[in-house]
């Protein structure tokens, strides 16, 4: 396939910009990341269409705009420390590492833990710090973040994660069972402020805090 360059700008203008995604260093990151390289063989070819896909063990890989969408909600500057829960196949992370400082990662299912941190290694993401493990604890030892995204839905974000945040930071995440919304959790020096996005559909959130 390629550098698929052509395919990442067409993503970029007919998917994302035509959707509403505005911040140009999100769309820039979006035009660089080689989405169909976090892809098995056979899914190549769909890579940059504005879907899902499925990339084995009950998870998927989410589709181009709520990447960005999650991104832009994220405000990253480009020093931010970013803690992003349920790696996959660690093309959220790649993004992440284009747009911000270090980013930790931590995916649950360790054979995908494993793939993610080989593609990373590959393609030169090394400022993407990832590992095997619950990620409803978050990751405590290199805490706090500037921002915390969720690639997976609780049915309440778990407090552990709201702790970890910075003054200033934002938690993105998909939450609910049935019926998801993407939420925006800000610290303040008051406490926590949250406003509601979207409606989305993403796996469920899975390790002991998910179901605090």
């Amino acid at each position: 396939m390629a550098d698929c360059a052509d395919e990442r700008e067409r993503m970029v203008r007919e998917q994302l910009a035509s959707g509403g995604v505005r911040d140009p260093r999100v769309l820039a990151a979006m035009r660089t990341v080689p989405r169909h390289e976090f892809l098995p063989h056979e899914l190549r070819p769909f890579a940059y269409e504005d879907a899902p896909l499925a990339i084995g063990y009950g998870q998927t890989i989410s589709q181009p705009f709520i990447v960005a969408l999650m991104c832009e909600l994220a405000a990253l500057e480009p020093r931010a420390r970013v803690l992003e829960i349920g790696t996959g196949c660690g093309y959220q992370a790649a993004v992440l590492a284009e747009l911000a400082g270090d980013v930790y990662t931590i995916e649950i299912v360790e054979p995908l833990a494993r793939e993610a941190r080989a593609t990373l290694d590959r393609l030169g993401y090394g400022r993407v710090h990832a590992r095997h493990g619950d990620g409803t604890a978050g990751w405590p030892e290199a805490a706090p973040f500037d921002a915390i995204l969720l690639a997976a839905a609780p049915e309440r974000v778990p407090s552990a994660l709201l702790d970890q945040l910075a003054i200033g930071g934002r938690l993105v995440a998909p939450v609910g069972v049935a019926a998801q919304e993407i939420q925006v959790h800000r610290r303040t020096a008051a406490g926590i402020e949250m406003r509601r996005g979207p409606r989305v559909a993403f796996v469920p959130m899975t390790g002991d805090a998910a179901r605090e």
